[in-house]
């Protein structure tokens, strides 16, 4: 059972870095390539590392605010080692889509006895708030510039319309199948509810649950919700500058606006969330069809941008994660902040 879970994990992430690939050719397959490693080879790289300063900065600001949900729950952390945790799981989700989120819950729980199941419920928490405001962002990026993005977005999205409206039979049964299979588990549920209590495994999922709910209902128990909002939109703000300022890195693209920072990281942010190793391909897609659909960019300058930003991206992660996995294990001798002993 185990080599066939491995195998099955296996296969998907071959699956998700192939279409990674296949998504970063994609977008780079009708470009000059000499011209693009010319583009590469000639930028301004001191405006990729002050981009890269600002995303650092936007990291201690998650941490903080990640410390705030910890503290909610009456468990004491220091920001060095939660920074140094979120780093290690930014890493973790350069080679494995989602890992990293797992993995900082489990250093964190480690180096300073807090129980995982209740940090994993905090960044299920965080995670969820984000995406409202991921959200917020891309409607205020398409209601403020609709001149400019509604042809785009028309055009984007106008294929799954298509397939949606020519399968909507279809998805209404499997919809419908769902509820009913949804209803019908959990009225097997209470009405075994004692049966299920005596199956081997219960009480550790339950008690999973337990600790995941404690988590997510942080938001909703945390005193300082002014402070969490101020460090969200701190996050957001230095998201944004990071993705502004390197415009200057290369000519065609230094003219851009601060608007265009906002829309590059609002639609540019769904190719990071995509299930492919670090982002890789997704990202390039999505930057070098905003950058040259939207902005008129060339295609080469586009690319270009795509390229290096997403690597010195990734750099920094496996860099600092690196060296915050050493200090927590290797430098930092201080006794755990939630040690009873």
């Amino acid at each position: 059972m185990k080599l066939k879970k491995i195998l099955i994990d296996t296969l998907k992430y071959v699956f998700f870095l192939g279409l990674g690939l296949f998504l970063f050719w994609l977008s780079m397959r009708k470009l000059d390539f000499d011209e693009m490693m010319k583009e590469i080879a000639n930028a301004d790289y001191l405006w990729a590392v002050i981009g890269l300063v600002l995303a650092i900065i936007s990291h201690v600001f998650r941490s903080l605010r990640w410390n705030l949900l910890i503290n909610s729950m009456g468990y004491k952390t220091r920001l060095s080692t939660t920074f140094y945790a979120l780093m290690v799981g930014y890493m973790a989700n350069t080679a494995v889509p989602r890992m990293g989120e797992f993995m900082r819950c489990g250093v964190l729980s480690k180096k300073e006895k807090i129980p995982f199941n209740a940090l994993l419920g905090t960044v299920i928490s965080e995670r969820l708030f984000d995406f409202i405001v991921l959200l917020l962002l891309l409607l205020a990026v398409v209601l403020t510039q609709w001149s400019l993005l509604g042809e785009f977005v028309v055009r984007m999205t106008q294929p799954l319309v298509d397939k949606i409206e020519t399968n909507m039979g279809i998805l209404f049964v499997l919809g419908a199948i769902g509820l009913v299979v949804f209803i019908v588990s959990i009225w097997l549920y209470f009405k075994h509810k004692d049966n299920f209590r005596k199956l081997p495994g219960y009480e550790k999922i339950h008690n999973l649950l337990i600790g995941l709910a404690q988590g997510i209902r942080t938001i909703d128990r945390m005193k300082q919700k002014g402070l969490f909002l101020f460090h969200t939109a701190m996050i957001w703000f230095f998201y944004i500058l990071m993705m502004y300022i390197p415009f200057r890195m290369l000519p065609e693209t230094e003219g851009l606006s601060f608007m265009a920072g906002v829309t590059l990281l609002a639609i540019g942010s769904l190719g990071i969330v995509a299930p492919v190793p670090g982002g890789i391909g997704a990202y390039h897609f999505i930057a070098k069809a905003v950058l040259t659909e939207l902005y008129a960019i060339s295609g080469t300058a586009a690319g270009s941008f795509a390229v290096i930003t997403h690597a010195a991206q990734s750099i920094l992660n496996v860099l600092v994660g690196a060296i915050g996995y050493v200090m927590l294990f290797f430098v930092d001798h201080k006794p755990p902040s939630n040690d009873k002993s």
